[in-house]
């Protein structure tokens, strides 16, 4: 087998037979001008109105790429009967509301909410239950399972190149833009950014036994808040441990820029280890990955690709919807599994504030 070639192969989001689906996007902010809809039209996507709460920013976005039709508000453009699937990219704590009203409507075939779809696991789990009550998709944004670097991964466990899991370790070392709605919440860095990591841990060895995390205030950040540096464990049954560190502080202001993403996963067969490349967006930055296993003693391997987390993965995500709607199936990041990271997530603020270990089944029974 070419390990090389195999690992490239994974990368690239399998396409729907039909990309005509007519879309409708629900938000025109930044994660949707420049992530969003730069990846549709790289796939051929076809999306057809966009609502948002600011009319001019709306208009802009339509503008730049050809959507013919701005609603003012976000029912209008749910009640288009033109609007086949419902791409729902605004704060968490709306989107059960769009949700609640846009599984009622028959035009509409299957809808993709942000990450995270909710702040809390009751309404995640809502969100969840409304789709098999309709009997309508619903596709979770989780991004950065559609990272290039987290997709050869992936395949490389798979495959069993690195043998039974040991340890895999995050350390992300940059500052994310906190929106002002973020700022709004009584919870910040587990829900809205380590979100990604607590979703890829489960994405790459399923759902944890335990959950351990620690916090400290960001102090760079003039607003109110707890969870500003975090740090969390996922323990399993079998051994493995997979941790991050989020340093959201990364380095004193008028100090030299040290921002970067690395991570390494171990087995006893071999390892992997790599960066992510998002602490460079928008310049153009690839992740990165290089493996070492028995099954090639003294090489390195090391797969390449042209396309980035941010915005190439956001295609991804869009696309396993649209199969869903094709096929009849679920998404492959469906509400239901999205709501157990959401648990997960839970699980780090019970954690810090009782100071002990959460077993995970602790919030799942209570559901």
């Amino acid at each position: 087998m070419d390990i090389k070639s195999m690992l490239e192969r994974t990368v690239a989001p399998q396409l729907p037979g039909n990309q005509s689906f007519r879309i409708g996007i629900v938000g025109a902010g930044f994660i949707v001008r420049d992530c969003h809809l730069v990846a549709y039209e790289k796939l051929g996507f076809n999306p057809r109105a966009i609502a948002a709460l600011t009319p001019d920013e709306c208009r802009g976005v339509a503008d730049r790429f050809h959507i013919p039709t701005v609603h003012l508000d976000w029912k209008a453009l749910v009640d288009d009967d033109e609007i086949e699937i419902l791409d729902i990219a605004v704060p968490p704590h709306v989107q059960l509301d769009i949700v609640r009203y846009a599984v009622k409507k028959p035009h509409i075939k299957g809808i993709l909410c942000q990450k995270p779809s909710a702040l809390h696991y009751g309404d995640a789990l809502e969100i969840a239950r409304l789709a098999g009550e309709w009997n309508k998709p619903i596709g979770i944004n989780s991004n950065m399972r559609y990272d290039q670097s987290m997709r050869a991964l992936k395949a490389a466990l798979n495959e069993g190149l690195l043998g039974k899991p040991v340890l895999m370790s995050f350390e992300q070392r940059a500052i994310p833009h906190w929106q002002g709605f973020a700022q709004a919440y009584d919870r910040l860095t587990f829900i809205n950014f380590s979100i990604h990591l607590l979703d890829i841990f489960r994405y790459l060895f399923g759902d944890p036994e335990y959950v351990t995390a620690h916090c400290r205030p960001d102090p760079r950040l003039n607003f109110p808040h707890t969870d500003g540096i975090v740090q969390y464990t996922y323990q399993y049954g079998d051994g493995l441990i997979a941790t991050s560190m989020d340093d959201t502080y990364a380095y004193p202001q008028g100090c030299e820029k040290d921002t970067y993403i690395n991570w390494r996963a171990e087995g006893l067969d071999g390892f992997a280890k790599g960066t992510i490349g998002w602490p460079r967006f928008p310049e153009p930055s690839q992740s990165t990955m290089e493996l070492s296993c028995r099954a090639r003693s003294g090489e390195w391997i090391r797969p390449e690709w042209d396309t980035c987390w941010f915005p190439d993965a956001f295609g991804g995500t869009m696309a396993s919807l649209l199969r869903a709607v094709e096929d009849g199936t679920e998404p492959e990041i469906s509400a239901k599994d999205h709501a157990k990271t959401i648990a997960c997530a839970e699980a780090c603020y019970r954690s810090v504030k009782e100071r002990r270990s959460v077993a995970l089944s602790e919030l799942l029974r209570e559901s």
